[in-house]
């Protein structure tokens, strides 16, 4: 299958009939128009000439056929009908000249009118109705019982309607192929001591590329040597850079502000996280949402009932109540057009592509529309402990020196030690600026600990096992008992006869958890919850800290999963993750969010990946999903309420060809403005 782009598709119900006449093709059975990206995807052996000549038929064209920038006929168009509707009311006005004045209202209603009046011509011959149908027999009718004035305002209105449609999708597009130009194109492969300019397919795993000043990283890899300052905010969504040195890794797409960095590959394109985003994101714009599959289904209906109400209207007053045939003959042609469904059908889509493309601005990858429609339904978020609230590495969060060398004996033992307690402790010893010196004779002691010489004395540093029988005070024993307590790890410094001071080291809790669980709750989730497989007496000391409304320790995966289950009896629920064990709760929840630093597993399973290492553009997520949500009702809301107003103006024999049109272009005028507001969002 090969995707094309196309130029010209402006309509969804025309996109899914177009789709509908090229899968009936020979090898066109998984044939796809992409309405939301304005693409085509077809099997590389069919006839390109039948499948033009179809897409000719709503002057839909493939962009590699040439012009994309050619003249915009449609304005064009509209420009002469305007001239000549104008001239039309001079000749009225000023020569009292019928004649002239028809024949200005027919060149206006030609010149705008006649591609929707070709194309509804074809449909009437299949008897496909839609609103190109509509709007043809509602132009014949008017054009049959004289009013030429009314059917040229019709189809002007109407042309200027497609033309603001077009390009309210035009822009809910070209924001999201903005966001998918980030991927670079070259790479400079250093080889033999000579750099080389090549595509980036091309690049293969171990190849150490050269990344000058301002120039883009080809793919995921480790800096080998150099050191600068890098932009990710084309995958992490985050706008401040992030200095990177010799050992570091470094994604694909991300920018290099200064100096030179050479990076080994360890990703080809294809499999770098960039690509994947990009990847994401392309299907995401065409996954349907349930409301949108509901409009698209209900327009289905609606169309040909529209068409039997209009009859009725026709047909009843004048049968049964005696009425006028003229006067209910044109209010039946009214009706047409106020049953014109493009308002309703662009309910939805531009709303949904906007909140994708100002989430993947963010750092943050919805899978789908349905997702994000389902994210703005959440009413309790389930999270993780380990590397979602917490950082996932051990901290010292508590210490107290009992003598004065604790420090400096503590960091003596531990500095040349990979042990993630080690590190801790060293960092911290590092932080207060202790002391450096050398330990000798350095023996792990299995289950306890360490033991060492340091300035020719014996020393021990582990748990209360290493300390073995040394006597303690009361105020030491009630330090080590309050900080074992509170769930920490504890980690001891002792001589042979005296404990020189304590550790307390835990998962150091992320510095902006608590406000972002305040956040949420402000956002209107209802609960928020944390499931771990840490000690209960450590998931409370986190559940405190960072405030979430309920917590639940010692929990095996499958337990975890277990929760989840119940908390769906009570709500719609996502579940916030990053390691393996996390996968199975997250495919339970009714939303899987996975952190984009995390496991694979996690990121397949999960239906939306925040791509930073941390939870905080997450309530900023929920509220464009909900915004989303709101704008989409609020659009189905004013598009049928503006019909069903002008529809009443039935009952007195008061609506108009020109009322109607304008009830339908306002509705769509309206939809359009406010779905893209959405894009607005980031730019607060």
């Amino acid at each position: 299958m090969k995707e094309h782009k196309i130029t010209g598709l402006s309509c969804g119900h025309c996109a899914l009939r177009l789709q509908e006449q090229i899968q009936q093709l020979p090898g066109g059975e998984e044939a796809k128009v992409q309405f939301n990206s304005s693409k085509i995807v077809l099997d590389e052996k069919m006839d390109m000439k039948a499948v033009r000549s179809i897409l000719s038929s709503e002057n839909v064209r493939f962009e590699s056929d040439g012009e994309p920038t050619g003249p915009n006929w449609l304005m064009i168009g509209l420009y002469v009908s305007v001239a000549s509707f104008i001239a039309a009311l001079g000749a009225e006005w000023a020569l009292n000249s019928a004649y002239i004045a028809i024949l200005l209202y027919a060149i206006a209603t030609i010149t705008s009118g006649y591609p929707t009046f070709m194309k509804g011509l074809r449909n009437l011959t299949k008897f496909k109705f839609d609103i190109n149908t509509l709007m043809t027999v509602a132009l014949i009718g008017a054009v049959a019982i004289g009013e030429w004035k009314e059917a040229a305002l019709v189809a002007i209105l109407f042309g200027i309607n497609e033309l603001l449609e077009s390009y309210g999708m035009e822009k809910a597009r070209r924001s999201m192929e903005t966001l998918l130009k980030v991927a670079p194109k070259e790479a400079l492969l250093l080889k033999d001591g000579n750099t080389e300019t090549i595509s980036i397919e091309e690049l293969k795993v171990d190849d150490v590329v050269l990344v000058k000043t301002g120039q883009k990283i080809p793919s995921d890899g480790i800096v080998v040597y150099g050191k600068s300052s890098v932009n990710e905010a084309a995958i992490t969504g985050e706008s401040l850079p992030v200095e990177k040195e010799n050992g570091e890794p470094v994604f694909g797409g991300s920018i290099n502000n200064e100096g030179v960095l050479y990076v080994k590959i360890t990703k080809t394109y294809n499999q770098s996280a960039l690509s994947k985003i990009l990847a994401l994101v392309q299907e995401a714009q065409e996954s349907k949402t349930p409301t949108e599959l509901f409009i698209n289904r209900f327009a289905n209906y609606y169309t040909p009932i529209i068409m039997i109400i209009s009859a009725l209207v026709i047909l009843v007053p004048p049968l049964l109540l005696n009425e006028p045939w003229g006067e209910w003959f044109y209010q039946g042609l009214a009706v047409l057009i106020v049953g014109c469904p493009c308002a309703l059908i662009l309910s939805s889509p531009i709303a949904i592509l906007s909140g994708i493309t100002v989430n993947a601005r963010n750092g943050i990858l919805i899978k789908g529309g349905a997702y994000l429609e389902q994210l703005g339904k959440i009413e309790i978020i389930a999270f993780d402990k380990t590397g979602t609230l917490t950082l996932g590495e051990p901290h010292v969060v508590a210490e107290q020196a009992f003598h004065p060398d604790f420090y400096k004996v503590a960091y003596s033992i531990e500095k040349s030690s990979s042990h993630p307690l080690a590190k801790a402790v060293i960092a911290k010893c590092r932080e207060l600026g202790t002391e450096e010196i050398e330990a000798e004779e350095i023996t792990t002691v299995s289950g306890q600990g360490i033991t060492a010489i340091v300035n020719g004395k014996t020393y021990r540093l582990g748990n209360e096992k290493i300390i073995g029988d040394i006597q303690t005070d009361g105020n030491v024993e009630s330090v080590i008992t309050s900080l074992k307590d509170e769930g920490n790890t504890i980690v001891l410094v002792a001589s042979e006869s005296e404990i020189l001071g304590v550790f307390a080291i835990a998962d150091e809790i992320r510095t902006e958890s608590p406000a972002i669980i305040r956040a949420l709750h402000e956002k209107g989730v209802r609960e928020t919850v944390m499931l771990t497989g840490d000690h209960p007496a450590v998931a409370e000391k986190v559940a405190k800290r960072t405030g979430v409304s309920a917590f639940f320790g010692g929990l095996l995966p499958e337990e975890k999963v277990e929760k989840v289950k119940s908390l769906k009896a009570s709500g719609k629920v996502a579940m916030i993750g990053d390691g393996i064990n996390d996968a199975p709760a997250l495919a339970t929840a009714d939303l899987g969010i996975a952190m984009g630093k995390g496991t694979d597993s996690a990121i397949e399973t999960a239906d939306i990946v925040l791509m930073q290492d941390h939870l905080g553009k997450l309530p900023d997520a929920v509220q464009v999903s909900r915004k989303v949500n709101r704008i989409i009702k609020w659009n189905i809301g004013l598009s049928l309420g503006l019909k069903l107003l002008a529809l009443l103006l039935t009952i007195p024999g008061w609506l108009t060809l020109w009322i109607a049109i304008l009830s339908d272009m306002g509705a769509t005028i309206l939809v359009t403005l406010i779905s893209l507001t959405v894009l607005l969002h980031n730019r607060k």
